[in-house]
């Protein structure tokens, strides 16, 4: 049986970059389970699988199709808990609800702000067309609008860490000496904002870039070799 994950690209294939399709990307990794990623682009998304879901990550497990970063993970240590755990119970759960909402609600605009631009440029045209009507819709301005102050929010955005530095002072991963699937939520948001804009604009030095780089060497360096 093979699995297959449907995740999220621009022109190239190789660069997929949604911070969602990451995490599920590195949850299946933790659980040691062979998969086939098959990124798309944003117009055929809903194309695909009969219109299961109009979004990415998309699961798709024998006859089973999973759709939703969260839900594949608590899909997965469901199916298999056999394999290591990506939450160690119901409080790692909660923990990972309480990360997802905080990468959402402050990572993840501050990702918007620096790298919307970008992320428009690395998709072919007809996706183009798509994102710009939608993104603008959603954000109530244009893009360059947005990213008209883009090396002020550069400045900014380590601030936006410092919750992640507070706890790495005390252990080296969110879920302890070892990574759960709430450091993948925030590395997920790194690793989109690394592939779409070439930086995650962190001193080397910084903690938060250090577990990001540690985050990377998991599993055989797979997300080290997406740039």
């Amino acid at each position: 049986m093979t699995r297959i994950l449907y995740s999220l690209c621009g022109a190239d294939r190789a660069r997929p970059f949604s911070p969602h399709c990451w995490k599920a990307v590195m949850a299946l990794s933790h659980k040691g389970l062979a998969f086939e990623e098959i990124p798309l682009a944003f117009t055929a998304i809903p194309k695909t699988e009969n219109g299961a879901s109009k979004t990415v990550p998309l699961l798709k497990d024998g006859d089973r199709l999973v759709s939703d970063s969260f839900a594949i993970a608590l899909y997965l240590d469901q199916a298999y808990p056999d394999r290591p755990s990506l939450f160690k119970g119901e409080g790692g759960r909660a923990t990972a609800r309480f990360v997802e909402g905080f990468a959402q609600t402050v990572i993840h605009p501050a990702v918007t702000g620096i790298a919307v631009l970008n992320i428009h440029d690395m998709l072919d045209p007809v996706d183009q067309d798509y994102f710009r009507v939608s993104r603008e819709k959603w954000l109530g301005r244009s893009l360059e609008e947005v990213t008209a102050d883009r090396d002020a929010q550069i400045e900014a955005f380590p601030k936006k860490l410092e919750p992640l530095r507070h706890m790495l002072k005390h252990q080296p991963f969110i879920g302890g000496d070892m990574p759960l699937f709430a450091d993948y939520i925030v590395f997920g948001a790194l690793q989109w904002l690394r592939i779409t804009s070439g930086s995650i604009h962190l001193a080397a030095d910084d903690p938060a870039a250090l577990w990001f780089a540690r985050c990377l060497d998991l599993f055989e360096g797979q997300a080290r070799a997406v740039a």
